[in-house]
């Protein structure tokens, strides 16, 4: 995409970021997001901008524990994570990860979607599913087990996850065959993006 901030890319008129925040913003009691460098180009936003606390950029595992951090700060007990250039997940992500969680001792769930006939495995995919690493629920009380890991070398979070015997929240395709997870890596996927948000 030629670098920079794919969440801040337009589309309809708005940035992906901005229809991820509509998204999730009713779903959760506050919202944080996890960037490095400089934090004033998310000004905006309104909101805290969390930096990955282990260096060297390890990946999403490294944003998931700055969250976790945070939201220990806030006394809360669990988080939910979901991607910036992600901008059509299902609009009941929040409540469908928690009822996967029902029982847990220490919440952990990722999202997942069928695997499309024909289709190849995405990073993370089992058993006909692909699982959604960016989009999961996350409990406070692992945090120290995360950052341990991290600073092990860990960086696939299904490695972490099925560790810690994390469950799987399926949510269906839409009717076109679209996965909602769909994310935007290339000038042609922000196309398509465009014509779905009109």
């Amino acid at each position: 995409m030629g670098g920079g901030d794919k969440g801040l890319l337009d589309i309809g008129g708005r940035s992906l970021l901005a229809r991820v925040i509509d998204r999730i913003e009713p779903q959760v009691a506050g919202l944080a997001l996890n960037a490095n460098g400089d934090a004033a180009r998310f000004e905006r936003f309104g909101l805290p901008v969390l930096p990955d606390s282990i260096a060297g950029f390890p990946g999403p595992l490294a944003g998931v524990l700055a969250g976790l951090d945070w939201a220990a700060d806030q006394g809360a007990d669990s988080i939910v994570t979901v991607a910036a250039d992600t901008p059509f997940f299902p609009p009941d992500l929040v409540p469908h990860l928690l009822m996967a969680a029902e029982g847990m001792a220490h919440p952990l769930v990722l999202a997942t979607t069928p695997r499309q006939a024909g289709g190849s495995l995405k990073s993370g995919a089992k058993s006909g599913v692909n699982r959604h690493p960016t989009f999961g629920l996350w409990p406070v009380a692992l945090r120290d087990d995360l950052r341990a890991a991290l600073n092990d070398g860990l960086r696939k979070v299904v490695l972490w996850t099925d560790r810690h015997h994390g469950r799987e929240a399926s949510f269906p395709l839409w009717p076109s065959g679209l996965d909602p997870f769909f994310n935007v890596n290339t000038p042609e996927d922000l196309a398509r993006a465009a014509e779905i948000a009109e």
